[in-house]
This record gives structure tokens, C-alpha cells and sequence, in this order.
């Protein structure tokens, strides 16, 4: 059976999101950071990525990770694209180049999303967003998420999603890092279409549920 590593506050949010939109059965390992645990080396520490059980796995300590059948993966939009396309029906590729589309996508929202959006998250959570100095930081971070933004304006212009016309693993991949960004409310005031495709998969009743398991776990 496919198992999971990760908590849900993390990057496992992704394939986990991505297994209730399947409702494919898994093994859920709650493996979490060790930087949340006071002494992650404790003979009481829970399973964190610190843990010599879990670096056996993982020797990169970082989560999540996939187990299956003897394959490992590391890397959360890796570990969505393999399971869309060995098991996603409708959410994976019809065809090589929607696989090629996917994967494009998918690296986009990687290189080009997730490192800005993450940073505006990041200053948000530590209080830095109500400083001058925390302020110039986030309108740097939104300033380099506009050039990314505009290109997905244009697209969702004239397309409710990514590939295909349907929501698939590329929208879900996108959004799941895009949602750092939410942490700056006027982000999408300039990108209306982004914003509805936006709110098109957080509406989802394998996303809310996904939200909800994560609220449900220790900050």
C-alpha cells in the first residue's frame, strides 16, 4: 500500500490533498518537523525529521516522502505528478503532452510561485508583516510574484484550468503553493481570473478537508 510521511502542516499537504480528491487508501505516517519538537532526540520526541527511524527513509530528513512498493520519492510535486499518473484518472494526463503540460506547470509553480509566496507566508507568521522593515519585505516578495501572476492572468482569461479544461494535479500543485501567498490579501486585487481559479479549487470538498485535518493538528 502507498504510505505518506508528513504532517498536513506541511508540504504533504499536497499529495495529501491529492489522495482525498482520489479517495485512494494509503498509510498516513505523521512524521513532523523536528524544529517543532523541543528535543527531537528525546527518548519522548514523537516521530520527527530528526528521528533515525525516519532519516532511514529519508536521509535528507525533509518531508514528505512516498513509500511504494520499494520506490521512494522526496519531493512533494514529484510525489503528486507520480501518483496523477499512475492512479489520478481524470486529475492525471490523457496523453504525453498533457503529461509534458503537467509537469511544466508543476515546475513553474516550484520555481517561479512557491519561493516569494513562501516568503510573504514566512513574515506574515512572525509578526514581521505589521513592521516598515516587514512591509517593504512582502511588497518585494509580491513585487516578483507579479511577472507569474500576469502570465496566469492571461491565461485563466480564457481557461478555468491548467490542462485540459479540468481540474487536475498541475491546478492542485499550483495552488497549494499560491496559497502561501494568501497570507497578503491585496496579492490578487491586480489578477481577478487568478483569484476565481483560485477560489475554483479551494472550493473543493478534498481541499476543505484537507484544510480541516491540517487545522486539526498542533501549531
Amino acid at each position: 500500500m502507498l504510505k505518506i510521511y508528513g504532517v498536513y502542516r506541511s508540504r504533504a499537504s499536497r499529495p495529501l490533498w491529492l489522495l482525498a480528491e482520489l479517495d485512494l487508501p494509503f498509510e498516513h505516517v505523521p512524521v513532523i518537523q523536528a524544529n517543532r519538537v523541543a528535543h527531537p532526540h528525546g527518548p519522548e520526541a514523537p516521530l520527527n525529521t530528526a528521528s533515525a527511524a525516519y532519516l532511514a527513509v529519508n536521509p535528507l530528513g525533509q518531508i514528505p516522502c512516498l513509500e511504494e512498493e520499494g520506490l521512494i520519492l522526496t519531493e512533494s510535486l514529484a510525489i503528486t505528478l507520480h501518483i496523477a499518473r499512475t492512479q489520478g484518472g481524470q486529475l492525471g494526463p490523457r496523453s504525453e503532452p498533457e503529461d509534458a503540460l503537467m509537469v511544466s506547470w508543476s515546475l513553474f509553480a516550484a520555481t517561479a510561485v512557491e519561493p516569494p509566496a513562501l516568503e510573504i507566508q514566512l513574515i506574515q507568521r512572525s509578526g514581521g508583516g505589521t513592521s516598515p522593515e516587514g512591509q517593504a519585505a512582502i511588497a518585494i516578495a509580491a513585487e516578483r510574484l507579479r511577472r507569474p501572476l500576469a502570465r496566469l492572468e492571461r491565461h485563466f482569461a480564457a481557461e478555468d484550468y491548467l490542462v485540459g479544461g479540468r481540474f487536475t494535479v498541475a491546478d492542485l500543485n499550483l495552488a497549494e503553493t499560491l496559497r502561501y501567498g494568501q497570507a497578503h490579501p491585496a496579492l490578487l486585487e491586480p489578477f481577478p481570473a487568478v483569484a476565481a481559479w483560485l477560489d475554483r479549487c479551494q472550493s473543493r470538498p478534498a481541499f476543505r478537508l484537507m484544510m480541516e485535518r491540517r487545522a486539526a493538528e498542533p501549531e
